[in-house]
């Protein structure tokens, strides 16, 4: 059982299993990116299950719409942190021991290296020892001496291993900062239109139309930020495509909302406001249109709201209003509920009718009109229920609570009257923004291990593992024999012209008298270094 419970060990913490389980954290991501989240977007995930009835059930049973915090997501997540904590600690350990130990003693035949050289030089071995010591700077160097023999170990690239363990320390950290911004951080979204008027306030999740919080945020230490938009502008290519488009805001936060203080900002895409630690993104834009529902008696009731782009080249949009009856004008409440008002229909900011049927040939504003269903009855506004922001509900029609009165296309302006004399008018139509309020605790920190990633598999790409040997014995009266050995424990890349340069400046400090040069072959390296297969 022991003996079980260590190879499993040594299985999970090799970089071999850390290779795999960060393949399959990128495959697992996949299903994240091409089906609906639960967490962004609730509806478009009920909407995938009605049309796939079949497949539909099963991805939900398997958390394919809560991927990133389904168990099994979150199963390699911990056993990938698991493996590189394994895989990392006894490497380091034994980087800082190879940095502390001596580099190794020369083979006992040079000549039998991939690179090597000989040559006899005028000189005294100590002296010239002491001088091809200075001359390997930036080299690790050990001297030994043995019957009259003087050696020299050289060794460099230590920054390379140094690299690999800073980049995957770095992973470790990237992923450690990853999970603290998903366990304290928090996301809402929210549509503000631009009408000048204070649309938003950051207090509560309540104040957001979608709001996804980490697993210890419970909503009550939200950083309270006010925003209201005063304009928004868009610039499109001939075919209706945006190239840009802003929105200018003005928020409160902090002293400002005591002091009811209001800065200006230009909000722009990839260009975030950011305040309190909170980031506020622009995220999408659409059309709020304005109707005036005056009923018999004469009061009216006006209502500004957004339209849901349904296409996103010309923002032909779709949306619902409800107008409840004013205080007094139906004093039976039975008789108010009947009488209340509903319009379903499109929008089109710029309009073209074929007969009766409209479309939107541009999404810029310059002839907006509207093809509106008018309801009368039952909209269920005092019933409780949860209703969507862009349908009816179509049960209060096939119940008959809602009764149809009316089909028309109306221009800016225009108005219809019912057959009690209720007339509903199209005044206007306004911007709205898609506003994302995103706070992140650890974001700073995941710039920063992703920096020290880069940084970290820069220097081991270009930093290379390399070991010199120099041999120094007496030949002759003043004269010694110089034997020279490299290797490369790496990249052998380029090593051949650099181990030229070396023997150059190395040879440089005394006279050659009799240069005799050999190059070994790459089996012959294999055995001619004993410590080549421990690193």
């Amino acid at each position: 059982m022991r003996a079980l419970i260590r190879n499993t060990w040594r299985t999970l913490t090799s970089m071999g299993t850390a290779l795999v389980l960060l393949f399959l954290l990128a495959l697992a991501a996949i299903p994240g990116a091409l089906l609906p989240q639960r967490n962004l977007n609730e509806g478009k995930v009920a909407e995938y299950i009605a049309e796939h009835p079949t497949l539909g059930p099963w991805l939900d049973r398997l958390q394919a719409f809560d991927v990133f915090s389904s168990f099994w997501f979150t199963a390699i997540y911990v056993l990938l942190f698991v493996s590189l904590v394994g895989c990392l600690t006894p490497r380091t350990v034994d980087h800082v021991r190879s940095l502390r130990a001596t580099p190794v003693p020369a083979p006992r035949n040079l000549s039998r290296l991939p690179k090597h050289h000989t040559a006899d030089i005028a000189g005294e071995p100590r002296p010239l020892a002491a001088e091809m010591t200075r001359r390997l700077r930036g080299w690790r160097t050990a001297t030994r001496e043995q019957d009259g023999v003087t050696e020299i170990s050289a060794e460099k690239g230590y920054l390379r291993e140094f690299g690999n363990i800073v980049f995957h320390f770095s992973l470790l950290g990237l992923l450690v900062a990853v999970a603290v911004g998903k366990m304290f951080g928090y996301e809402g979204q929210v549509i503000v239109v631009a009408d000048g008027q204070p649309g938003f306030c950051s207090a509560s999740p309540a104040a957001f139309d979608s709001f996804r919080a980490g697993n210890t945020v419970d909503g009550t230490s939200l950083h309270p930020i006010c925003l209201r938009v005063n304009g928004f502008d868009a610039e499109y290519l001939p075919s209706g495509q945006a190239t840009s488009y802003a929105a200018d805001i003005e928020y409160q936060a902090g002293d400002d909302l005591v002091t009811g203080t209001w800065r200006p900002y230009r909000l722009q895409v990839n260009h975030p406001l950011r305040v309190g630690g909170d980031r506020v993104y622009l995220q999408g834009h659409g059309y709020a249109p304005t109707f005036t529902v005056t009923f018999p008696d004469g009061q009216t009731r006006t209502q500004t709201l957004q339209f849901r782009p349904d296409d996103m080249l010309t923002l032909l949009s779709s949306g619902v209003m409800r107008f409840d009856p004013p205080a007094g004008t139906y004093p039976d409440p039975d008789e108010r509920r009947r009488n209340q008002i509903a319009i379903q229909g499109l929008f089109a900011p710029t309009a073209q009718f074929d007969g009766t049927l409209m479309t939107s040939i541009f999404p810029e504003l310059t002839d907006p009109a509207v093809a509106i269903d008018i309801y009368r009855g039952d909209t269920g506004l005092d019933s409780g229920r949860p209703q969507s922001l862009f349908t009816l509900d179509e049960r209060l029609i096939e119940q008959n609570r809602l009764t149809k009165k009316a089909r028309v296309n109306l221009r800016l302006g225009e108005q219809t009257r019912l057959d009690d004399g209720t007339t509903v008018r199209f005044d206007n139509a306004v911007p709205f923004i898609n506003v994302q309020v995103s706070h992140d605790p650890a974001q700073v920190w995941v710039l920063v291990f992703a920096l020290t990633m880069m940084a970290g598999l820069l220097v081991s790409l270009v930093v290379r593992r390399h070991r010199v040997w120099v041999r120094i014995s007496p030949s002759g009266p003043g004269t010694v024999n110089v034997e020279l050995g490299g290797l490369a424990r790496t990249d052998n890349s380029g090593w051949g012209d650099e181990f030229e340069r070396l023997t150059e400046r190395l040879l440089r400090s005394g006279s050659q008298t009799g240069p005799e040069t050999g190059t070994a072959t790459g089996a012959d390296a294999a055995t001619a270094d004993p410590s080549r297969e421990k690193v």
